[in-house]
């Protein structure tokens, strides 16, 4: 199909890390109205989209997409939705799975429910590929079965059912896409790369989980937002798309990476214990998506160069976002969940 043009995008979740970039790309793409829904947790904020704000054609609303209400308002007029707005963190998810049950899954039913009611003409849910659990060889097509196994994944898994419901049972023309491990500017630092960044940038080790040998493949947030731009103007409703990067990498190889970018010594790097169900590998076959003329665009080397770059230059955004509550996700032994919550 020839790629679809939107008046009004409402973007939920377009505060936070790959959200603010999509906003950015929606605007270079000529979008002549956008509205960003976003609660404002910790994982969001306006410092996102600083350079943004003042573009008569960007509208931002706080507000929570399980709220109705705050939902009705933003997706008036929208003629697209793209649906960033989660609970994305596993070792949160492991102490407080409720909150990504409400977020992630009556949320999303929310967004459909008046999507539905508005007959809006795309609605894309933006999901991961963790849903399809550990891939210890090969590749996962999106017809695989979904096998989530920690409470974020098995919530983006539920929330991805209700999508494809309202594909089924009431025709609203719905889209999927399940991205790979996403890194670069904006990215909260409780996340591995920019923790271990932040540390490093502040004499801190880095703490690595296990033997540091769990692969994931690592795709810039620049390349994952050209895919969700293109699966949003040409994907054909109904679908699931996966996005991946040819970036494999296990954890042990980029924190290495990262010391020898920031001139650190290797002994900075220090093996904590594992988190309980910390899936070995994930990887995805991303051929569907490929089929519609997308390749990532930015290799793995130059976008770690990138994204330590920007780290250097914004002590300003992430150093009042470095707090105990999330160092300690990276700095504890399970001993079962009670343990695990209590942890210091």
């Amino acid at each position: 199909m020839s790629d679809a043009v939107f008046r009004r995008i409402l973007i939920t979740g377009g505060a936070g890390f790959i959200g603010s970039h999509f906003v950015r790309l929606a605007l270079a793409a000529g979008i002549p109205s956008v509205v960003v829904l976003d609660k404002l947790t910790y994982a969001g904020s306006l410092l996102n989209l600083e350079e943004v704000l003042d573009d008569p054609r960007v509208r931002f609303l706080e507000g929570d997409i399980a709220d109705p209400a705050a939902v009705a308002e933003a997706m008036a007029g929208c003629d697209a939705v793209v649906n960033f707005a989660a609970e994305t963190h596993v070792d949160r998810s492991l102490l407080e799975p409720a909150a990504f049950i409400r977020t992630n899954v009556w949320g999303t039913m929310v967004l459909l429910e008046q999507a539905l009611r508005l007959g809006v003409g795309r609605f894309l849910h933006v999901s991961t590929d963790e849903v399809y659990g550990e891939v210890l060889s090969g590749s996962v097509s999106e017809d695989e079965p979904l096998r989530p196994r920690n409470p974020y994944a098995a919530s983006k898994a539920a929330a991805e059912h209700f999508v494809f419901a309202y594909w089924t049972s009431y025709g609203l023309p719905v889209l999927v896409t399940r991205g790979c491990n996403t890194y670069g500017p904006y990215q909260h630092p409780e996340k591995f790369i920019p923790l271990a960044i932040t540390n490093l940038l502040t004499g801190r080790p880095i703490p690595l989980y296990g033997d540091g040998l769990h692969e994931r493949d690592w795709l810039y947030v620049e390349d994952h937002c050209r895919a969700i731009w293109t699966v949003l103007v040409r994907g054909e409703p109904g679908q699931a798309y996966n996005i991946g990067a040819g970036q494999h990498r296990p954890n042990i190889a980029v924190a290495r990476a990262l010391v020898r970018l920031l001139g650190a010594d290797p002994s900075a790097i220090v093996h904590v214990a594992d988190r309980p169900g910390h899936d070995r590998r994930y990887a995805v076959d991303w051929s569907r998506l490929r089929a519609l003329g997308w390749r990532p665009m930015v290799d793995f080397e130059d976008g770690l160069a990138r994204t330590v770059a920007w780290y250097r230059a914004r002590t300003d955004w992430w150093s009042a976002r470095r707090d105990a509550a999330f160092a300690a996700y990276y700095a504890r032994n399970y001993q079962g969940r009670e343990g695990y919550r209590n942890q210091p």
